[in-house]
């Protein structure tokens, strides 16, 4: 705003307040206006129109004790209609707007919790323009938005809920891994049955081809071979079967070690076997 041989220039988003020998006299719009100081004219002052913000930092505390400062941004105008209002009936109103502010919050956060508070933010700001619109409206001001930007608990309170929060998920975690490890066991264990019931399914048949062979190979050779008897032809299968699982111990280069029955029945069994052996030797050379 500008002033040159009694002309006024308001500029834009802002009106002049203009006086005569000190009393209000009228609003003057943006723009040139011919104000004679001569005759007691005067601009006492102007006003903005802009939107202004105002943050403001309140500390209390929450139905469960915990201290917390509370950050409202408050958004406000002055409106052009109440101009002179706003001019004349306010001397600070940064403070007015906070005091309001410090009201509301602290007669709405010690109803809440922590955890409430962070979850009703839109509530608390709710209330707080409600109030604000209410008690500035008399005075010129417009409550164009009012936001709570953010809720700051003691830095030991912030550090215990991020230690509750980690314990949280780390338990979670745990269980998550213990679910799978458990999974993992049991189809192991579905696999390790199904294996083993495969393997018995194989040895059965196995023996069952090898009964299947013994009973065709009786058959034939009593076939081939009259007056011989079944436990003739199981007895020379058997010894059969012996001598070859002892070529196969004989040509295996892994195989040290032949195991033979060690006890007293055994040794007796074993020298009447070499005594049977060396008699039909005689009986033979004889």
């Amino acid at each position: 705003m500008g002033q040159t041989l009694g002309c006024v220039q308001v500029d834009q988003s802002s009106v002049a307040i203009k006086e005569v020998f000190g009393k209000y006299d009228d609003v003057l719009q943006p723009g040139c206006h011919c104000v004679p100081w001569c005759i007691g004219s005067q601009i006492s002052g102007s006003l903005s129109l802009r939107v202004k913000q105002l943050d403001v930092r309140c500390e209390t505390k929450t139905k469960d004790n915990v201290f917390v400062t509370v950050v409202a941004s408050i958004q406000y105008r002055a409106l052009a209609d109440k101009a002179v209002d706003a001019y004349y009936k306010l001397s600070d109103t940064k403070a007015q707007i906070q005091a309001y502010v410090f009201d509301v919050i602290r007669a709405s956060v010690p109803k809440m919790e922590l955890d409430s508070a962070f979850e009703q933010k839109n509530e608390i700001a709710k209330a707080v323009e409600e109030e604000l619109e209410k008690a500035m409206s008399a005075y010129g001001y417009e409550i164009v938005q009012t936001l709570i930007v953010d809720i700051e608990p003691d830095e030991r309170v912030k550090k215990a809920m991020n230690e509750i929060n980690a314990a949280a998920r780390l338990r979670v975690a745990t269980k998550e891994k213990a679910e799978a490890e458990k999974i993992l066991q049991i189809k192991r264990a579905e696999g390790d049955a199904e294996s083993k019931y495969l393997a018995g399914l194989g040895i059965a048949r196995q023996r069952q081809a090898i009964v299947d062979g013994l009973r065709d190979s009786v058959l034939a050779f009593s076939e081939n071979v009259p007056g011989t008897s079944s436990k003739d032809i199981m007895d020379m299968v058997l010894v059969t079967q012996y001598f070859d699982t002892m070529k196969e111990i004989g040509a295996s280069a892994k195989s040290n070690a032949v195991f033979i029955p060690h006890g007293p029945g055994a040794v007796k069994d074993i020298t009447s076997q070499i005594r049977d052996g060396l008699l039909q030797g005689n009986a033979t050379e004889s």
